[in-house]
């Protein structure tokens, strides 16, 4: 059946995240938790299905104040596939270099701050002129990522540089480049991705390491609630003191 063979795909994937990238997520949420400490953000992009970790960490309930999305709609919202705003366009706008820089201009960002970017293969321009921009910024990269099944690929980027090379700290989402794991019979491609399970995996596993480190350091984290438990009579007044923690902070972008 081929639905177990995905999940049997699926498992596999995270047990190698386990075996292998404890280190690099440890260092990863190092980073993060000395930015947040200090109150200054965790920026959090990527372009299509990549963006969907991003929407997975804030606002979210278990998540917390400090990192801030930055999500470009042409980039993600192409979910019409034809017309307006389709495949096509999103295709160009993620190979397009520049495109980056222009994101970028748009906020105001601190040296302390970091930048946390998700890219299956590292190759696109768009990506690559964030991470340029944020290290020209003096903010610290961290990169999530096919980074093994990326070696050897070609960078689009006229730098000559993939994301991997200039991050950080790279943490390898295991997944491999062709990122669609079954076999169909009677077709050449195959089906049931799985990078975007290994992303979510990844951010979970990295988000409860920075609170665990925080935690043991006596930061006050703001912490989205679930508002929807019966009996929890506290819970809106939480939720509106996360936000507005959220809005106070943001306020300086």
């Amino acid at each position: 059946m081929l639905a177990l063979e995905w999940l049997k795909n699926a498992r596999g994937i995270m047990e190698k995240i386990e075996e292998t990238q404890m280190d690099n997520i440890k260092a990863a949420a190092k980073i993060m938790a000395d930015c947040i400490e200090k109150e200054n953000w965790v920026h959090t992009f990527g372009c299509g299905h990549a963006t969907i970790p991003i929407e997975e960490m804030y606002p979210r309930i278990g998540g917390f104040v400090g990192f801030h999305p930055i999500v470009e709609l042409p980039m993600t919202f192409f979910t019409g596939i034809t017309g307006q705003m389709g495949i096509n366009q999103f295709l160009f706008l993620e190979r397009c270099q520049g495109y980056g820089n222009a994101i970028m201009k748009q906020y105001n960002f601190d040296k302390n701050d970091c930048i946390w970017l998700f890219s299956h293969t590292g190759i696109n321009n768009v990506n690559i002129d964030v991470a340029l921009e944020a290290k020209e910024r003096g903010m610290k990269v961290i990169v999530y990522g096919s980074a093994a099944e990326a070696k050897g690929k070609t960078t689009r980027h006229p730098s000559g540089k993939t994301l991997f090379e200039l991050a950080d700290v790279v943490v390898d989402s295991c997944v491999p480049v062709i990122d669609a794991s079954v076999v169909l019979k009677n077709h050449q491609d195959k089906i049931g991705p799985v990078s975007t399970l290994a992303f979510v995996t990844l951010v979970w596993m990295t988000i409860t390491t920075v609170a665990e480190i925080l935690a043991d350091r006596g930061v006050k984290l703001y912490i989205h609630p679930s508002h929807n438990v019966p009996g929890d009579t506290t819970a809106h007044e939480r939720l509106d003191a996360c936000l507005l923690e959220y809005k106070r902070r943001v306020s300086k972008l």
